[in-house]
């Protein structure tokens, strides 16, 4: 196998927790959540992280996260949108 990729499911609202908890910070030096998942990511050799997210948060994650690993670990996002859905799905 060549190297893994990480997904990262981040397409929450975050309704319930009042805010984008996938980038709020919870580490001493400002760290989100996925900022440790990626570093693990990194340091098992990854080469290449997917953020599944809502094209919304966009700049968001941009701010908080991406603009700084980009320079370690290549990112895609993977934008998840509600209205598109197979024939016979709805959304909750």
């Amino acid at each position: 196998m060549k190297h893994p990729s990480l997904v990262i499911l981040a397409a929450g609202m975050g309704s319930r927790y009042g805010g984008l908890k996938q980038i709020d910070t919870v580490g001493n030096n400002g760290e989100s959540i996925i900022d440790f998942s990626i570093y693990d990511a990194i340091q098992a050799g990854f080469k290449k992280v997917y953020l599944i997210i809502r094209k919304e948060h966009e700049d968001a994650f941009n701010k908080a996260l991406v603009d700084r690993v980009r320079n370690f670990i290549e990112v895609e996002y993977i934008f998840q949108d509600m209205k598109v859905l197979p024939d016979g799905f709805v959304a909750p």
